[in-house]
């Protein structure tokens, strides 16, 4: 045996392994052209017709409720003198003036808490109706929505009629009620109430529609959950459903108020374009101090009195939706 094949071999490194190949840098999002003042441009046209739509009116609005401004300066025999806060001053000193900010309120109020109760009743019944059901009836809201409020007003004002109304002929058919002949619109309250219905009626079907998308969203888990803990179907409804729907119902609730104290046609076209003074809301009020009294000012004033009181209530919106953000 040889010295060769006694020896033992060498044994050879492993070969190094070329390091990877750096990673590839990610994507880089190429932002739009234009830097800042590119969204400003795109919204130019839209801002540009809101301060010609709104922007002038409002300016206008609260320029004429600090002077004196009646028929001889609407042509021009007189100038318009600035009087200060006269007009506020004899706004707010003006008893009638409160009577129908109270009168504004209540209505409102009353129209809101109607309108979201049997608007969220009806929402919740079509969660448990049959298919064509909830079409239909989907079908009758839209329809009752989309009519005018002139045209709605008209109806109510024939049902409601005191010699050919179809609701005192209905009344008049219940055992011991005699209806023929009466006047809802004899007194305040009831014309009102009368009111009331009719804006109630044509808010419901957007409160409905949009409280069944909300509940569309949902977690059913969570409903089978709160079930098996043994809550039954008014605890499932406050404890689960109503905190989901909690957004869309301070949504629906500021807007109803600042659509009922803002209501105008119903009350005028529902009085025959005179509404006496027990059915004076503050929309009424400005156009009759305006354009009965021909105090123009004093009418401008009332107006702006009244957006100050809604942009009080858009200010209790913001507020609670940045609590509900906060939450969240």
């Amino acid at each position: 045996m040889s010295a060769a094949d006694t020896t033992t071999p060498a044994k050879v490194p492993p070969p190094r392994q070329a390091p990877p190949p750096p990673a590839d840098d990610p994507p880089r999002v190429k932002r739009p052209s234009g830097g800042p003042s590119a969204p400003w441009l795109l919204l130019a046209p839209c801002l540009l017709i809101l301060a010609l739509v709104m922007g002038y009116p409002l300016a206008r609005l609260v320029t004429l409720s600090f002077q004196k401004f009646g028929q001889s300066q609407l042509w021009g025999f007189q100038p318009a003198e600035s009087v200060g806060f006269d007009n506020f001053a004899k706004v707010l000193g003006d008893g009638e003036f409160w009577a129908v900010v109270v009168r504004t309120v209540l209505f409102a109020a009353g129209a809101v808490v109607f309108t979201m109760v049997i608007g969220m009743a009806l929402a919740l019944l079509l969660q448990r109706v049959s298919g064509w059901l909830k079409a239909l009836i989907n079908v009758v809201l839209v329809a009752s929505w989309g009519m005018p409020v002139i045209v709605a007003t008209t109806v109510f004002k024939w049902l409601f009629d005191s010699d050919y109304g179809v609701l005192n002929a209905l009344l008049s058919k219940l055992p011991g009620v005699d209806m023929i002949g009466h006047n809802w619109f004899a007194s305040g309250p009831e014309g009102l109430a009368v009111i009331t219905l009719l804006v109630v009626w044509g808010a419901v079907p957007f409160v409905v529609i949009t409280l069944s998308a909300g509940l569309t969203q949902v977690p059913k888990e969570l409903e089978e959950a709160a079930r098996l803990d043994g809550a039954g179907s008014w605890g499932v409804f406050r404890y689960v459903t109503l905190p989901v729907l909690k957004p869309i119902i301070v949504m629906l609730t500021t807007l109803s108020v600042i659509w009922d104290m803002g209501v105008f046609p119903q009350v005028f076209v529902m009085r025959n374009g005179h509404p006496e003074p027990e059915f004076q809301v503050l929309n009424t009020y400005s156009y009759d101090r305006a354009f009965v009294v021909n105090d123009y000012a004093q009418g401008s004033a009332i107006a702006l009195i009244t957006v100050l009181l809604l942009l009080g209530v858009v200010a209790v919106y913001m507020r609670q939706m940045l609590k509900i953000g906060e939450v969240e």
